[in-house]
């Protein structure tokens, strides 16, 4: 049975939620989607039961601070493993080649040599190109080129328990793919604010969507269930009751809005 944790469901300007991030786990292991941006990733596994030692598998789906930082602070733990010997199956880490290059670069840059030198050692790059199939954990994934308007993203597509998921980054929805996520089981699609709060938040310029605009246009894909995250948190404990009624106030299918910590089960 496979489900998804979330271990962080926030933008990059959160303080109280953590930058999204989550796992899809079943029984041959965990697959890490982003790592937000910041040593919190470790604390937000051990939170999950999961040794940071353990994950094998991480997509980072594109360079920005909130989805790559933490990986940094995961590779100083998990160098220093490799280097003590305890780390004996290698990691793999599935990115576009603007992450790859941006990775390698900041971990050159921040770490000690020989943390560097530890981690290299023990990790598999796989520079995905758009639309290319990998199996993770016995689940077939097809990686894709989201045609962001801003650093270049990729997101997957994937069966689950039967069901077709899509996770799309943390961008409006591209019209080039509408085709590709119509008539979805689940459909992962940010939220960055209400749609009252655009005027704050800005979250059209940013490349972003609202509650009310992600919902409208996952209706007329006739996607059957929408889970909304990368949120701001001016809400506090409402964000979940609010985010869910402009949602389905839109789209006639299930939403869900997922806290921190969460567990979604297809």
């Amino acid at each position: 049975m496979e489900k998804i944790i979330m271990l962080g469901t926030g933008n990059g300007g959160t303080l109280d939620l953590y930058n999204t991030c989550f796992l899809i786990q079943n029984d041959r292991g965990n697959f890490l989607i982003d790592t937000g941006g910041s040593i919190e990733i470790m604390k937000r596994l051990k939170q999950v039961n999961i040794d940071g030692k353990e994950i094998r598998h991480i997509f980072i789906s594109h360079s920005h601070t909130d989805h790559i930082l933490g990986l940094i602070w995961m590779f100083k733990k998990l160098g220093r493993a490799s280097i003590n010997g305890e780390i004996e199956t290698n990691i793999n880490i599935y990115c576009n080649d603007v992450v790859y290059e941006a990775i390698v670069e900041v971990a050159k840059q921040i770490l000690p040599e020989k943390i560097v030198k530890g981690i290299l050692k023990i990790t598999d790059f796989h520079i995905l190109k758009d639309k290319e199939k990998m199996n993770i954990n016995g689940i077939d994934y097809t990686f894709f080129d989201i045609h962001a308007r801003g650093t270049k993203q990729f997101g997957f597509e994937c069966m689950l328990n039967e069901k077709r998921l899509i996770f799309l980054g943390d961008e409006t929805l591209n019209a080039d793919l509408y085709e590709r996520v119509r008539n979805s089981d689940y459909v992962m699609h940010e939220a960055f604010c209400l749609d009252s709060e655009e005027n704050i938040f800005h979250a059209y310029e940013k490349n972003h969507s609202t509650a009310k605009s992600a919902s409208k246009i996952m209706n007329d894909l006739k996607v059957k269930n929408l889970i909304l995250y990368h949120t701001e948190e001016s809400h506090g404990k409402e964000r979940k009751k609010l985010y869910t009624e402009e949602a389905q106030k839109n789209f006639n299918g299930n939403v869900y809005v997922p806290d921190d910590l969460e567990i979604i089960e297809l």
